[in-house]
């Protein structure tokens, strides 16, 4: 485990659990049609988190089992779907059998693993022509107050794995699996700014990871730009905007 992701992500659950948006309607159909879960099929649920997609995967009424390494966010999960099964276990040691699943799915997850072994394990867990779906919320840096936010995170960044970079691509180079095909929705986080932004920012991995002081200080030009943004000032509720990126390629024999 990246050693960002595990730090971070053990101390920032709570946060991560009330502050990461939710998910689009618009994807149920997605993961339905594109991914092909129905009732009767099973879907391993990667990189789990606190469960916020595996409760979407749910939905769906196919079986869905969520694998989770670190132990705070899987507490979390455990907390907030007690009748979930739910498994502690790296995308590079799946502990299933050959061919279990017609469907794996990571969401805001899978660039933390891409690397040839957890594509191969990704690979042996699917059935024939099964699908791997890719999903991350993007926040849309077209609106200004957003752009203005990662700007103040991009100082902590240093090199940690992120969707934006675009380096989880190439693990998929010569490997036995067809083209990603992309979808994407418009999506809102609708709370209070301590929520979808403050919290949001502090569930960050590497911002969790930081030392109180220099979470503290991130928190007060956070707040200061809530308090003095023309789009934020005064409001005690606003919408995050998202875009919801899904990604989907099928299991190819080899």
């Amino acid at each position: 485990m990246h050693p960002a992701a595990g730090r971070g992500f053990n101390l920032a659950a709570g946060a991560y659990e009330r502050g990461r948006p939710d998910y689009p309607e618009a994807l149920q159909s997605w993961l339905s049609h594109t991914l092909g879960l129905q009732p009767g099929a099973t879907a391993l649920d990667l990189g789990a988190g606190t469960g916020k997609f595996t409760r979407v995967l749910r939905r769906t009424g196919a079986r869905v089992i969520a694998v989770e390494p670190v132990a705070a966010m899987l507490a979390q999960l455990s907390r907030a779907l007690p009748e979930a099964l739910a498994l502690a276990a790296t995308a590079q040691r799946l502990p299933f059998s050959s061919g279990v699943a017609e469907a794996v799915t990571c969401a805001q997850a899978f660039h933390w693993f891409a690397d040839a072994e957890a594509l191969a394990e990704i690979h042996r867990v699917l059935k024939p022509r099964g699908r791997l779906g890719l999903v991350w919320n993007v926040r849309d840096e077209t609106v200004p107050w957003v752009a203005a936010i990662t700007e103040l995170m991009r100082p902590y960044e240093r090199g940690t794995p992120r969707f934006h970079s675009g380096a989880w691509r190439l693990v998929f180079r010569g490997q036995p699996f067809g083209d990603l095909a992309q979808s994407s929705f418009a999506y809102q986080h609708v709370g209070p700014p301590q929520t979808v932004i403050v919290d949001r920012v502090l569930s960050v991995s590497f911002i969790a990871a930081l030392p109180p002081e220099r979470q503290q200080a991130l928190s007060a030009q956070l707040r200061e730009l809530i308090t003095t943004h023309p789009d934020l000032r005064g409001r005690d509720r606003i919408a995050f905007p998202y875009r919801t990126q899904a990604f989907c390629c099928s299991r190819m024999p080899g």
